[in-house]
């Protein structure tokens, strides 16, 4: 079940991160949901080492970093998907 909602919140945030970077985005939706999930491991890792990984009520440093992460993943994810395959992409 752990998958699951880690599949789940890596679509979600890596959504939310497409929405967030300006201009378009050309890699795939599969692409984006893998960035999404890296985004929420290295949030979590970051809010970890800031000592805010679990607070009393919603845990909103925890997603701040989570979807800043994502942010950060989603675009590289995105250039270096441009950079290799999606050349081919961009011609059509």
């Amino acid at each position: 079940m752990g998958w699951l909602w880690a599949i789940i919140v890596g679509f979600v945030l890596g959504l939310i991160a497409k929405a967030i970077i300006p201009g378009k985005q050309h890699s795939p939706l599969w692409l984006t949901t893998i960035c999404g999930i890296l985004g929420a491991i290295v949030g979590n890792a970051i809010a970890r080492a800031a000592g805010v990984e679990a607070t009393s009520g919603i845990d909103w440093w925890r997603h701040l970093f989570q979807i800043v992460a994502a942010v950060v993943i989603v675009a590289l994810g995105d250039m270096a998907y441009m950079a290799t395959l999606g050349r081919d992409k961009q011609r059509i």
